[in-house]
C-alpha cells in the first residue's frame, strides 16, 4: 500500500439521556413521566377542591339540612380521588419498569461493545451492582420527579385556596413554610454526598463476594475461610456508617417535619376559631381552613420523594459510565473474496500506563498456515492476539488482513471473518447445539455436528441427558468439555482468521492432539493465530512468532528457534536440539507438524464445510 490508511481510534458510544427520543436507545421518553405527573396533578387538585366544597356541604346542611348538588360533588371528589391515587401508583410502577429495563439494557449494551481493555476496570462485582441496585434506583427517578412536582403543587395550592377563604390563617401558616423549605434543601444536599459513598462500599463488597464464591475451591484447600470472610465483610464498617447516616438525615428531615407540620395546624387551627367566634368564618369554612392548613404544610412530607430522587440520580451517573465505555468504531469496507487470510502486523505498538506492552514491527502470516505465539508469562502474547483479532485497536500502526486494515472492516464484515477462541467460552443457557451455532453466521445442524467432532466434542455430547438439545445450564461439565463446545462454536463460525488464546488450555495432551489432527482432515484453508504453552504445539505450527517482554524477538520455525537457549528456556528446557522428543511430541511422531495444521475452510464456504455437506 503507498500510504498509511486512515486511523479509526476508539470512540465513545452515542447514549442518549433519558427522556430524549429519536433512537431505539432512548428509553421510554418523556410519556410513562408525564402520565404520571398528570395524574398525580389531578389528584392534587382534587385534593385542594375538596376542602372547600366539603365546607360548603357542610355550611349547607346546618343551615337548612340540603345540599343537593354539593352532597354529590363531595362524594364524586372523594371517589375521584381514590381513583387517581390508583392510577397514579399504577402509572409509577409501569414508569419505574420501563426506565429500569431501558438503563439496565443500554448499560449492558456500552459494557458489552466497549473495548474490553477499557471495561476490564469494573469488577464483576462492581458491574453487577450498577445494572441490579444501581438500574433499580435510577428506574424509580423519572416517576419520582413527577410525583415530587405534583407533591409541590399541592401545598402551593392549598396555601392560595387558604388565603381565598381567610388571609390571616393564610399568613399564620405561610410563616412557618420558609423553616421546612430549609429542612428539605439541607437534606437533599447532604443525602447527595452520602448516596454516593454507599453506592461505592456497596459495589466494593460486591465485587470481594464474587471473587470468593469464584475461588471457593482454593480458599477451602488453603484453610483460609475466616480471613477471606473478614476480607469480604471488612467494608461493612463503613457501610453500616454510611448508611446510619443516611437514615439520620432522612428521619431528621421526616421529624421536623412532623413536629412543624402539627406546629401549623395548630396555629391555624386557633386563629381559624379565633375569626369563626368573631363571625368572620362559618363552620364550613373553619373545616376547609384546617385540612388546607395541614395540605400547606405538606412540603415537609417531600423528603422521602427527594431522596429518592437523589439516590436516582447520583445512581443514574454510575449506570451511564457502563454506556460511556468507548467503542470500537468501524469503517464502510469488507474484504475481496476468496482471499488467503494472510495477516501482517505493520509498526504495531501498544501501550498500557505509559508502558510498551506490544511492539511489532513487520509480522506476516501467510494465509492458510498455522503460527504459534509463545514467550513468557506477560510477553504480551494476550495482547498480540488481541490486536490480531481488533479487540483492542493499536496505538501505533495497523493490522492488514488480506491486505485491508482491520480498522476499516464494517463490523459484520469483521466478525464474520476474524473469530476467536479463549480459554474460558462464555456459552450461555443454551441447549449444546444453540450455544455452537451462535454467532455471526447461519450454520446448519449438519455444520454443527461437523464442528463439534473437529472439537473432538461429538462424543460426550451424545452422552448427555438429551444429546444436542441439553441445556448447558441443567449439565455439569469440566473445563476441558466447555473448552471443547467452545472450539466447536469457532470453528462452526471460522472465516479467514481463528484467533486462539489459550484456547486448548484445559485438554489434556491427547484430547489436545485429537483436535489437532481432526482440523488438519478438514477441508479448510483459514489462517490460525494460536498462543501456545507446549512446545509440541509450537513444534506443530507452520511458524512460530517469538515474544519477549512485549518485542517480537524473532518469526521462524520452532526448529530454528530450538537451537537457541533462551527459546527453550521459554518452556522450562534448556537441551538442545531439534526439540524436546516427549510424550506430547510423540503422539504424532513428529516435532515438525505439518504444514497444514490448521483450522480452516474452502473458499467456496466460509463457514468451513463444503457446499454439498453444509445443505440441512
Amino acid at each position: 500500500m503507498g500510504s498509511d490508511p486512515v486511523r479509526r481510534r476508539p470512540t465513545r458510544q452515542a447514549h442518549d439521556s433519558p427522556g430524549s427520543s429519536g433512537s431505539p436507545d432512548a428509553g421510554p421518553g418523556r410519556v410513562p413521566e408525564l402520565l404520571v405527573l398528570v395524574c398525580s396533578v389531578a389528584a392534587a387538585a382534587v385534593a385542594v377542591v375538596q376542602p372547600l366544597v366539603l365546607g360548603r356541604t357542610l355550611d349547607l346542611l346546618l343551615h337548612d339540612g340540603a345540599a343537593g348538588p354539593w352532597l354529590v360533588a363531595s362524594a364524586a371528589l372523594l371517589v375521584g380521588e381514590i381513583l387517581l391515587d390508583g392510577l397514579t401508583a399504577l402509572l409509577t410502577g409501569r414508569c419505574t419498569a420501563d426506565w429500569t429495563a431501558s438503563i439496565r439494557s443500554r448499560a449492558l449494551r456500552g459494557l458489552l461493545h466497549a473495548v474490553p481493555d477499557l471495561a476490564r476496570p469494573h469488577s464483576p462485582g462492581d458491574v453487577a451492582t450498577r445494572l441490579t441496585l444501581n438500574a433499580s434506583d435510577a428506574g424509580a427517578a423519572p416517576a419520582a420527579r413527577a410525583a415530587l412536582a405534583a407533591s409541590l403543587l399541592t401545598p402551593a395550592g392549598a396555601l392560595v385556596a387558604l388565603a381565598v377563604v381567610d388571609m390571616w390563617v393564610a399568613v399564620c401558616v405561610l410563616a412557618g413554610l420558609p423553616l421546612l423549605a430549609l429542612v428539605l434543601r439541607a437534606f437533599a444536599r447532604d443525602t447527595g454526598t452520602s448516596v454516593g459513598a454507599y453506592q461505592r462500599v456497596q459495589s466494593d463488597i460486591a465485587s470481594r463476594l464474587l471473587e470468593t464464591m469464584e475461588g471457593a475451591e482454593t480458599i477451602a484447600a488453603a484453610g483460609t475461610a475466616a480471613r477471606e470472610r473478614q476480607r469480604v465483610l471488612g467494608p461493612l464498617t463503613e457501610l453500616g456508617t454510611l448508611g446510619t447516616r443516611m437514615w439520620t438525615l432522612h428521619g431528621r428531615a421526616l421529624a421536623t417535619g412532623g413536629v412543624l407540620v402539627p406546629l401549623l395546624t395548630v396555629a391555624a387551627t386557633a386563629v381559624g376559631g379565633l375569626r369563626l367566634g368573631a363571625g368572620a368564618l362559618s363552620v364550613g369554612e373553619l373545616l376547609a381552613v384546617c385540612r388546607y392548613a395541614q395540605l400547606a404544610a405538606g412540603f415537609g412530607g417531600a423528603a422521602t420523594l427527594v431522596g429518592a430522587l437523589v439516590r436516582g440520580r447520583t445512581a443514574r451517573e454510575r449506570t451511564a459510565a457502563l454506556e460511556r465505555l468507548p467503542a470500537l468504531s468501524y469503517g464502510t469496507r469488507t474484504l475481496p473474496p476468496a482471499g488467503p487470510g494472510a495477516l501482517e502486523l505493520r509498526g504495531v505498538r501498544v501501550v498500557r500506563d505509559g508502558t510498551e506492552v506490544l511492539r511489532a514491527d513487520h509480522v506476516v502470516v501467510p494465509g492458510g498456515l498455522t503460527a504459534a505465539v509463545v514467550g513468557r508469562s506477560g510477553a504480551g502474547k494476550s495482547v498480540l492476539a488481541a490486536v490480531a483479532g481488533r479487540l483492542i485497536d493499536p496505538d501505533q500502526g495497523h493490522v492488514l488482513l488480506d491486505g485491508t486494515p482491520l480498522e476499516l472492516l464494517t463490523r459484520s464484515c469483521l466478525r464474520a471473518e476474524v473469530g476467536f477462541a479463549f480459554a474460558r467460552p462464555v456459552l450461555g443457557d443454551r441447549t449444546v447445539a444453540e450455544a455452537v451455532a451462535a454467532g455471526p453466521r447461519t450454520v446448519s445442524p449438519h455444520q454443527v455436528r461437523a464442528a463439534l467432532r473437529l472439537a473432538d466434542a461429538e462424543g460426550f455430547v451424545r452422552r448427555l441427558p438429551r444429546a444436542y438439545d441439553t441445556r448447558l445450564a441443567d449439565t455439569p461439565l469440566s473445563g476441558g468439555e466447555y473448552q471443547r463446545l467452545g472450539l466447536a462454536r469457532a470453528f462452526a463460525h471460522a472465516g479467514r482468521l481463528l484467533v486462539m488464546d489459550d484456547a486448548t488450555s484445559s485438554l489434556d495432551t491427547a484430547t489436545e492432539h485429537a483436535v489437532e489432527q481432526a482440523q488438519r482432515r478438514s477441508p479448510r484453508g483459514a489462517t490460525r493465530l494460536v498462543v501456545a504453552h507446549r512446545p509440541s504445539v509450537a513444534a506443530r505450527a507452520d511458524l512460530v512468532i517469538w515474544l519477549d517482554d512485549g518485542r517480537v524477538r524473532a518469526v521462524g520455525s520452532h526448529r530454528r528457534l530450538w537451537e537457541e537457549a533462551a527459546y527453550r528456556a521459554v518452556f522450562g528446557t534448556r537441551e538442545s536440539g531439534a526439540g524436546p522428543v516427549s510424550a506430547e511430541d510423540s503422539l504424532d511422531g513428529s516435532v515438525d507438524g505439518g504444514a497444514d495444521g490448521s483450522a480452516c475452510g474452502d473458499r467456496h464456504d466460509r463457514s468451513g464445510f463444503p457446499r454439498e455437506e453444509a445443505r440441512p
